[in-house]
Formats: C-alpha cells, sequence, structure tokens
C-alpha cells in the first residue's frame, strides 16, 4: 500500500525557488568552524540521492592536517598559473580578477571520489553507461549543495586541479576517481547573481538554448 505523499504548497515551491537562485559557488568563506552535528546532519541527507542501482559510490576524504592543505593548494596554484597563461586579452584580465579558490580559508575541505570498485547496486544500470556512476556521484553533489545552502554555508567546487595529484595526496584507495573537491564553511558575502556573472566572465542562458525537439 503506497504511503500518501507531502503537500508541497505555493510558499515551499516559492522557497525552493529562492533556494535555487542563492545555490552559489561560494569562493569567499569565513574561517569560523562548521559544527560537527551539522556536517553530520548534511551528509546523512546526501545519502538520500538517486545513484544508478542504489550504488551510492560517492566516498569522502577529510582534507585537515596541514601539510595535505598545502599539497592540496600547491597544485591548485600551479594548475590555475597554466589556465590563465592560455588565456588571452580582456579575458586573461578578467581571469586575474576571479577568486578561484576556497582553499585558504574554508574550515571543511572534502575530496569526493567515485568508488569505481564498489559492488553495491550489483552494477545495475553501468554495464552500458559505467561513467552513471560517476554521474551519480555529480547528483549527490548537487544535493549537498542545497543542503549546505538550506542551512546557510556556502559551497564551492574546485575543479582546477590535477586529480591524480589529489588522489596521491588523500592517500585515496585505487580505484578512487576524484570527482570534486569541495570548500564548505560559512559565506564570507552573500550574493544572489554568480560571481561569475558579476565579474562579466559568463553570463547565464535561458532554458531554450538547451532543448531541442526530434
Amino acid at each position: 500500500m503506497s504511503e500518501p505523499s507531502p503537500v508541497f504548497d505555493e510558499a515551499f515551491r516559492k522557497q525552493l525557488s529562492q533556494l535555487m537562485q542563492w545555490r552559489r559557488d561560494v569562493r569567499r568563506f569565513r574561517t569560523d568552524p562548521v559544527p560537527q552535528p551539522l556536517i553530520d546532519q548534511l551528509l546523512d541527507l546526501a545519502q538520500l540521492s538517486p545513484s544508478v542501482g542504489n550504488s551510492q559510490p560517492w566516498r569522502f576524504i577529510r582534507v585537515e592536517t596541514p601539510a595535505r592543505r598545502q599539497a592540496i593548494r600547491d597544485n591548485f596554484l600551479r594548475c590555475n598559473a597554466e589556465a590563465l597563461a592560455e588565456v588571452k586579452g580582456e579575458r586573461a584580465r578578467i581571469y586575474a580578477r576571479l577568486k578561484l579558490a576556497g582553499i585558504d580559508a574554508a574550515p571543511l575541505q572534502l575530496a569526493v571520489f567515485c568508488d569505481h570498485s564498489t559492488t553495491q547496486g550489483h552494477g545495475l544500470g553501468v554495464r552500458t553507461m559505467p561513467e552513471m556512476l560517476d554521474y551519480s556521484v555529480a547528483g549527490m553533489i548537487s544535493c549537498l549543495w542545497l543542503a549546505a545552502r538550506a542551512a546557510g554555508l556556502g559551497l564551492g567546487w574546485v575543479s582546477i586541479l590535477d586529480p591524480v595529484e589529489v588522489a596521491t595526496t588523500c592517500e585515496a584507495p585505487a580505484g578512487f576517481k576524484l570527482i570534486a573537491y569541495l570548500c564548505l564553511g560559512w559565506p564570507e558575502e552573500e550574493h544572489v547573481d554568480p560571481e561569475l556573472v558579476r565579474f562579466g566572465w559568463q553570463d547565464r542562458t535561458c532554458a531554450g538554448r538547451a532543448v531541442r525537439s526530434v
């Protein structure tokens, strides 16, 4: 017998829309620690994210020691310098203004991996599309992002990193593939518009550009 579904009224839908608008990629954090009970609550909520075959292939490594954080920072600085060298003209000026990492201040830093060796899910849905394991981790991160924002936290996704080097720094087990390096903490500033829009890097586009009929 099915259970009655909750009623999500207009007020809730409006708040959900606001939450999605305010879900920013935060790059500027206060250094205040995030209480452990809140971290546990957010990670528990993330477990509710859908995953292929109910495999839940995401694995978190919490990066805390100064030496490992410094190694991640050095990794970022090198990759960022290489990326900047490939950008020319006005784009280079804008790129140089962007704060692309929260790794100097964010109190909570998580390397998020996909466990390609997991047996959970019994391989359902991945024979023809094994990348669905990676996509499942990305979907979980979106859920975590929204949950963090609802709790007043900001989240930044650092992608300008050498993933193999991050895995080595974190001593990740074989079969783990880096999907994201996440910085979480209390935002230093609050903005409804993304920083990339605010600094003139790239505007958002409408849904019509992403949809076509066949």
